[in-house]
């Protein structure tokens, strides 16, 4: 794997004390490989009216930890999938879950990378990379998600109207859940890499899949994206026009002053009205296929 298609824009700094990581359970803290923070994350979500917190979701003799937020008391809400970048379930991948459940979700933020280590504990990108997020094989990524939807469903969900989101690695595995369940009606992609070398536990990437693609993705990417140059993107433009129809009723969105990971409000690479902008349109692109 490429270290550029990942989180490039985390500066890459020595090891990082662990007396400054805050934090170690599901959806608390920020992730040790991007501390120091901003020093005011621009978007708090609190939980009132909400079932909010950590739980875990069996998928076969495993029990993975996932944050789960979801309206009090609402039965049969849509379900959306919130899948992190390569620093796993912290406190802003937390928050995002919370806010689709302020807008009526169901909303699953399960952390993927937990077999192979615990990716918030990591201070070094490079070896948090090496460690840890190269030995996810994807098959396992789409296993853990069924399984997510399954127990979304047990718990009074409708995941019949199931969605599904994620940032930078989060990103990719948006696209290729969307190609791998036929139930996903709608993806939200924010800058997740679209080409890339191939290899056993990764062995296709989105631009390969879009004959496959079951639910339309709406990708949300940078101009000024140093790890995603907009050739890839217009290198997928042309796979979906001639993929399967939910492909061809894909779109991007590309911001064209911002940089990669431009919705994390926690880190510098935050821009504010591209995010709210893709944020809006996210929601929008739910509603307009049937998950709401």
């Amino acid at each position: 794997m490429l270290r550029s298609d990942f989180d490039s824009l985390v500066p890459p700094t020595a090891e990082l004390s662990r007396r400054r990581f805050v934090g170690g359970a599901v959806g608390s803290g920020f992730a040790a490989a991007v501390l120091p923070v901003m020093a005011q994350t621009v978007v708090k979500t609190d939980s009132t009216g909400l079932v909010a917190g950590e739980v875990t979701i069996p998928v076969g003799d495993f029990k993975m930890p996932a944050y789960r937020a979801a309206p009090a008391g609402k039965a049969n809400a849509p379900v959306v999938l919130v899948i992190s970048e390569i620093f796993g379930v912290h406190e802003y991948i937390a928050d995002v879950a919370r806010r689709f459940a302020k807008a009526g979700y169901f909303a699953i933020a399960p952390e993927l990378f937990i077999r192979q280590g615990d990716a918030t504990a990591y201070g070094e990108v490079g070896k948090l990379i090496a460690e840890v997020i190269s030995k996810v094989p994807d098959a396992q990524v789409m296993a853990d998600l069924d399984a997510s939807v399954a127990w979304a469903r047990g718990q009074g969900a409708d995941a019949g109207k199931l969605a599904i989101t994620g940032f930078c690695w989060g990103g990719r595995i948006t696209w290729l859940y969307s190609a791998h369940n036929p139930a996903v009606k709608a993806g939200v992609a924010w800058y997740g890499r679209l080409v890339g070398q191939s290899n056993p536990l990764q062995p296709r990437n989105p631009v390969e899949l879009t004959a496959e693609l079951k639910g339309p993705v709406l990708g949300l990417y940078g101009g000024q994206d140093s790890g995603i140059p907009l050739a890839t993107v217009e290198q997928m433009k042309a796979a979906l026009a001639g993929g399967s129809a939910a492909a061809k009723a894909s779109m991007f969105q590309v911001y064209a002053d911002a940089p990669h990971a431009f919705h994390a409000d926690y880190r510098p690479s935050f821009r504010a009205d591209a995010a709210s902008d893709g944020w809006q349109r996210a929601l929008a692109w739910f509603r307009q296929h049937g998950v709401a």
